[in-house]
């Protein structure tokens, strides 16, 4: 059980929150640029680095694919059974990732995040 993490504002949930997802997990994983974290170098993906690119369709195939790399310890290590993660165009300037993860009982959990794209 975590306390909730705010994606809204990259602070804790307040009032308190306790979570039993793997919402904290994801989160950390796709903002943390990876190799930054003094506490585990290889967590963290590659997204911060889409932020110079064009909107172009290549970049959302990027986009899923460092998801997907920063995601894989999730099912490595046997806390999810599958990560599947798909990329669009919501506005221009923004990539949106649609990340369905489900976890080691079975439960299915949705999850959204955009990367900023010039």
């Amino acid at each position: 059980m975590d306390i909730a993490l705010d994606p809204a504002t990259a602070d804790y949930a307040l009032p308190w929150q306790r979570i039993e997802t793997l919402a904290n997990a994801v989160y950390v994983r796709l903002m943390t640029p990876v190799g930054s974290w003094w506490a585990a170098p290889t967590v963290g993906s590659r997204l911060h680095e889409l932020m110079r690119e064009k909107d172009v369709s290549r970049v959302y195939v990027r986009a899923r694919q460092y998801a997907e790399q920063a995601l894989q310890p999730l099912i490595d290590d046997g806390r999810a059974r599958s990560v599947t993660v798909s990329a669009d165009r919501s506005r221009p300037g923004w990539c949106a990732l649609q990340i369905a993860v489900v976890d080691n009982v079975g439960r299915e959990q949705q999850f959204s995040h955009f990367v900023r794209v010039i």
